[in-house]
């Protein structure tokens, strides 16, 4: 059984650039424990990825704050995480959920046996996007997430996706 880690969008801006929280700021620590656990060839990795017209964009006018807008310092992962993700397969996505990302991890689970463990953020926008996503596509492959791994906008907002996530049948440790 191959197990392979999801680390989602541990991009500046949302740990503390302009969408940035203490909550996200409090989990890099156990990210990088998280990430170091891993082999490299099993790591994939999101970059939430806006262009110059965000404001124009659906996203833009709900969340009028520009954000991880592509070769910005806010776009770019995390320095330290971004230097244990070296290897890893990197996935840019214009949107929550990556279908780029459930199509490959598709192909993956064809060819071999796998589990899938994600972190990051937003637990509640990104996190739970991709893994609603990874289990529609795959419904008998076990999803967990790490919600020591994982921030929400808010800590309410956290713990009502992971709840969403729970009733998906994704296990929450």
């Amino acid at each position: 059984m191959r197990k392979i880690l999801v680390v989602i969008d541990m991009q500046n801006d949302f740990i503390d650039m302009a969408l940035g929280t203490k909550e996200a700021l409090g989990i890099v620590d156990a990210v990088k424990g998280k990430i170091s656990g891993y082999r490299a060839e099993d790591i994939v990795a999101t970059m939430d990825t806006h262009e110059d017209n965000y404001m124009e964009t659906q996203e833009g006018r709900y969340l009028p704050v520009p954000h991880c807008i592509r070769g910005s310092e806010g776009w770019k992962i995390r320095p330290d995480i971004a230097e244990l993700l070296k290897g890893a397969r990197v996935f840019e996505k214009p949107t929550f959920g990556s279908m780029e990302l459930a199509d490959y991890l598709l192909g993956v689970s064809r060819g071999e046996e796998i589990e899938l463990e994600l972190i990051g953020l937003c637990t509640d926008i990104c996190v739970v996007s991709n893994a609603l996503l990874l289990k529609a596509a795959m419904p008998e492959v076990k999803i967990t997430v790490d919600s020591s791994c994982t921030a929400g906008v808010t800590p309410k907002k956290h713990e009502a996706a992971l709840e969403t996530m729970r009733s998906c049948q994704i296990q929450v440790i």
